[in-house]
């Protein structure tokens, strides 16, 4: 009788994850890929509309205040609206902007345009991650939420080769190719946008999917989860609370230095690749480019399996935080391409192994009714760290005539994340839960 509820508690979650993951990781491969893919016309682009490295670490940092500024009402207005019609909402927007990219004509109609991209996606992330709470227990969030954000690796794999692609091989009525690239990745946004309207269900109790019985469990066992906090004195009982909440504040301070030294590296990859060899073309640039990705996509979902299986989070969200500044650093020393090129690769890979035991902390800290105001706090501020990583690289290379001081920003700035996390002062039932039967049993 027992393994016969276990398996079935095993086959509603199989089914649950294999509905709702393929397709927001679909979403987010489109996202990322949009407002990354500025990264690689930057090999033409910056030439074209004469812009200095410090203008692009604006054009591209500029996409983080415009989503700091709406995150959180989007993700306010996601719980009112529903995660079907607000998630079809954002992409539709986003994919009209993002193709408006290709027309830019100065610098300065790349920052508004940037900026009300940014605009435009805020809430997409921490909507996604409060939406996953409506599906999964606490115990499984780790492993999914590094199951979607592979899509962030994904994007990089797919989008770098395809992005040079279109640069090299499509000039169409005379338009060069990186003003293509803007408009062809822009149009698949738009149309999912319209799919997700009548793909996404909101909440279990809508699944037409599930059957009775397994809707009824998925349900209760949420519940409990939502009982557990509760009674651990985890509930927070209004937003206001919320935003005085110090752990709150300490998380997000967290992820905006992280996110400063992950954006950094990443806006800046093609360009880095460029530097270490003058005779690469934008194509063989594009797939150098995928490498550190595909090890980081392996590396991070064993990564965060390996968190949920020990229930320990906060080793496992610092350590990757001292191998990628570390890693980083050395970058910024060695001469040989091929020493640095492997160097970044375990960098990146440490970058990502970050991302699935850190956000599924918000998710055991705070109550349902404050994680959409929660999460996007963390998010927004976080992603203010997207503003000054990228920037900071740009100005840091102008004044010195080199990359490597950029890279030594970065990798101080993610050892200072490190420190960060081993200073949480969370219950170490909350950080480190040694039994995740425990979260099971209530």
């Amino acid at each position: 009788m027992e393994n016969s509820q276990l398996n079935f508690e095993k086959k509603t979650i199989r089914k649950v994850t294999r509905r709702i993951i393929p397709f927001l990781f679909l979403l987010y491969i489109i996202s990322y890929l949009d407002r990354a893919n500025v990264g690689y016309a930057a090999l033409e682009m910056n030439e074209a509309l004469g812009l200095t490295s410090k203008m692009f670490g604006l054009v591209t940092g500029i996409f983080f205040i415009g989503y700091f500024i709406f995150e959180v009402p989007s993700n306010i207005l996601m719980q009112k609206f529903g995660a079907r019609v607000w998630i079809t909402r954002i992409l539709i927007t986003w994919g009209i902007i993002s193709m408006a990219t290709g027309f830019a004509q100065s610098a300065n109609q790349l920052y508004i345009i940037r900026f009300f991209l940014g605009v435009a996606e805020a809430g997409l992330f921490p909507g996604v991650i409060l939406y996953l709470t409506y599906w999964f227990r606490a115990k499984e969030r780790a492993s999914t939420i590094a199951m979607f954000m592979t899509a962030i690796a994904v994007s990089y794999i797919i989008g770098a080769p395809v992005s040079t692609l279109i640069m090299d091989h499509i000039h169409w009525m005379n338009v060069p190719g990186w003003r293509w690239m803007f408009i062809i990745e822009g149009a698949p946004a738009v149309g999912l946008g319209f799919v997700t309207y009548f793909y996404l269900t909101d909440r279990p109790e809508q699944a037409k999917w599930l059957t009775s019985e397994e809707k009824n469990w998925l349900i209760s066992e949420l519940r409990k989860d939502e009982e557990l906090r509760e009674k651990k004195g985890q509930q927070i009982s209004s937003h206001k609370t919320a935003l005085t909440d110090p752990k709150l504040w300490h998380l997000s301070l967290i992820y905006f230095v992280y996110t400063a030294g992950t954006l950094g590296i990443g806006y800046w990859m093609p360009q880095i690749i460029k530097g270490l060899s003058s005779y690469l073309t934008n194509t063989q640039i594009g797939f150098i480019a995928t490498i550190p990705y595909i090890i980081a996509s392996i590396v991070m979902n064993y990564w965060s399996r390996r968190s949920d299986r020990t229930g320990e989070r906060r080793v496992h969200t610092a350590l990757p935080l001292l191998v990628s500044g570390l890693t980083l650093f050395s970058v910024g020393v060695v001469s040989n391409p091929f020493v640095a090129m492997i160097l970044i690769t375990i960098s990146l890979a440490a970058m990502y192994c970050f991302k699935g035991p850190f956000w599924s902390l918000p998710t055991m800290i705070l109550s349902p009714a404050t994680a959409a105001v929660g999460i996007a706090i963390i998010n927004s501020i976080g992603n203010l760290g997207g503003f000054v990583g990228p920037y900071a690289v740009g100005w840091l290379k102008d004044s010195t005539g080199n990359m490597q001081s950029g890279l030594i920003f970065l990798s101080i700035i993610l050892i200072i994340a490190f420190i960060l996390v081993l200073a949480m002062k969370f219950d170490k039932k909350i950080i480190a839960l040694k039994s995740q039967k425990e979260i099971g049993k209530v």
